[in-house]
């Protein structure tokens, strides 16, 4: 519930990393086009790791979190992402968040899934996913982080209620550092990372 709660704290500097998309986005619900697709496209991309959440979220914690199912996704993750990056170079067909259909969301919402396997990373599911997809890699990198506003803060409201009884005042101080870490990290992050695919790719993510 910790770790889950303290994502809260990485969204928000997700949020405020993008803070000018998002306000613009929001300013021009009512009179762009492009604003309601956009906004569109994320919550079809949220909706299959809702649905698939709360219908195997159980099992998949009573059966996958072993060492075997984690080791096995960090290999198989590695060379999946030395596969996309030979393959980016002659697949790009979206080159902007704004160029996403409804069909290529939806596609990288399923991707997303992928992220319910023990040791598998929701924004690399959906980062590499998007460019196998043919999303560039800065598309791929922008829709995961937009992608990733609903998605945590839905998972850390739901695991906080359904675990509700466990919490009490004395724990306020715990989640508070755990927040204000979690933000400066991810704030930090976010930021290193959108500067390095400028010019980089993933392949040291890979080897790693």
């Amino acid at each position: 519930v910790f770790d889950i709660a303290i994502q809260t704290g990485a969204i928000l500097a997700v949020i405020i990393v993008y803070w000018q998309r998002l306000r613009d986005t929001a300013a021009g619900l009512g009179s762009e086009a492009r604003a309601r697709k956009f906004v569109v496209n994320v919550g079809i991309a949220f909706v299959p790791a809702v649905v698939l959440g709360l219908l195997f979220g159980k099992a998949i914690k009573a059966n996958l979190f072993t060492p075997a199912v984690v080791a096995s996704a960090f290999i198989i993750g590695g060379f999946i992402i030395l596969w996309a990056e030979r393959r980016q170079t002659t697949s790009v067909r979206v080159t902007d968040v704004d160029q996403m259909t409804p069909m290529d969301a939806l596609k990288v919402g399923l991707v997303q899934c992928l992220a319910m396997i023990p040791g598998t990373s929701r924004s690399g599911a959906t980062i590499i996913g998007g460019m196998v997809l043919g999303l560039s890699r800065k598309a791929a990198t922008d829709f995961s982080f937009f992608l990733a506003i609903p998605t945590l803060i839905g998972a850390g409201a739901y695991s906080l209620y359904k675990e509700r009884a466990l919490l009490s005042m004395a724990d306020l101080p715990m989640f508070g550092v755990g927040l204000l870490f979690s933000f400066i990290c991810a704030w930090l992050c976010v930021r290193w990372l959108l500067r390095y695919i400028a010019t980089h790719d993933f392949k040291p993510f890979a080897w790693y």
